[in-house]
């Protein structure tokens, strides 16, 4: 016997062919309503964040505030009219984000404070300003005493310096002519120049600053009047500025500090302590400024005590003496006469003698 089913094809052909004209339907409202949509948030500023950058203009960041303009006028995007400008590149937001302070400006400085030397046919680096991290008031009532070791012309005037005077508990020369570079620069010349960048940096802070001898001097002034002029101008720190004549195998600088003298002229006695206070922050900040290190050839960690300098003996104010390299080392002195090191070493003086002054 044959059995025989009822044709079902056509039954199931009519709801798939329904199906598919609904879906087709579907696809081709909505496919062109997210075509249109896409096209209309481009053309707003979906274009603007393409690399993936904030939009500017968002409320609480820089560049986007729409306030009064009461930013200062090196703010990042700030216009001054409300307006938000665009967003800067990262390295000009960094710039912009921390303006630089007027850097003071001393005869033969080449760079700011704290500027590394420039390689060869490279331009140096912006530096920070010489008044680092002190405002323009923080020494404002202070006076400061720098003395420059020496002087250009003693050489001329050998029977004046060879005078003896008294410091104390002996009898010295007036002056030497100090030492100098096997390529002929002089510790007075090296000494002078220091001490007029710190001047510099110092005066930016508020200091009164008074050098024993500005190069306005044919010779000295001898020891125990150095001593003599901070004493008269009651300063409430000193220092001494010198290059050493040490070794040519040695390297390094050193901090000296006065012993306890109670001999003739000299009594040290109120001195020691802020001296010794005065010499640690120096030599810290002179190493920190400068990267040189502490000598090798002589002194202890970069400090020393002495009882036989008539600058410091006949003291009554706080007073500390530096060598700030070595002249004879050539690695040395082909860092003393570089004039960008010299900006450096003289930012080292500058906030040490600013910290002793502002802190306790």
């Amino acid at each position: 016997m044959t059995r025989t089913t009822p044709d079902t094809s056509d039954d199931n052909a009519r709801p798939r062919r329904s199906l598919l004209l609904r879906t087709t339907t579907v696809v081709g409202v909505v496919v062109p309503l997210c075509l249109a949509g896409w096209l209309g948030w481009q053309s707003v500023g979906g274009h603007d964040r393409a690399d993936g950058a904030a939009p500017a203009g968002a409320a609480g960041t820089p560049g986007g505030a729409s306030g009064s303009g009461t930013a200062g006028p090196d703010a990042a995007g700030a216009t001054g009219t409300g307006t938000a400008a665009a967003p800067p590149s990262s390295a000009a937001a960094s710039s912009a984000a921390a303006p630089a302070e007027a850097v003071p400006t001393t005869p033969g400085a080449s760079t700011p404070a704290g500027s590394p030397p420039a390689g060869p046919g490279t331009s140096a680096p912006a530096a920070p300003a010489a008044t680092g991290t002190f405002s323009a008031t923080a020494l404002a009532g202070r006076t400061v005493l720098l003395d420059p070791g020496h002087n250009p012309g003693n050489f001329a005037h050998t029977t004046e310096i060879n005078r003896q005077v008294d410091i104390g508990n002996a009898r010295k020369e007036c002056d030497t002519t100090g030492t100098s570079t096997n390529a002929g620069y002089t510790e007075a010349d090296f000494t002078l120049d220091v001490v007029r960048r710190a001047r510099a940096i110092l005066t930016a802070r508020g200091a009164t600053v008074v050098l024993v001898q500005d190069g306005d001097r044919p010779w000295g002034p001898c020891i125990d009047e150095r001593a003599r002029a901070g004493n008269a101008a009651h300063a409430d720190a000193a220092v001494s500025v010198h290059g050493d004549g040490g070794p040519a195998g040695g390297t390094g600088f050193h901090v000296i500090m006065p012993a306890k003298v109670v001999a003739g002229k000299a009594d040290t006695s109120a001195i020691v302590s802020p001296s010794h206070r005065l010499g640690l922050l120096l030599r810290d900040g002179f190493r920190s400024a400068t990267g040189e290190p502490y000598a090798d050839y002589t002194a202890s960690q970069g400090l020393d005590t002495r009882s036989d300098l008539g600058g410091l003996n006949l003291s009554t104010v706080p007073k500390v003496f530096i060598e700030c390299g070595n002249m004879r080392n050539s690695t040395d002195a082909k860092r003393m006469t570089d004039p960008q090191w010299r900006q450096q070493a003289a930012q080292g003086i500058a906030d040490a003698l600013t910290t002793f002054l502002t802190t306790r």
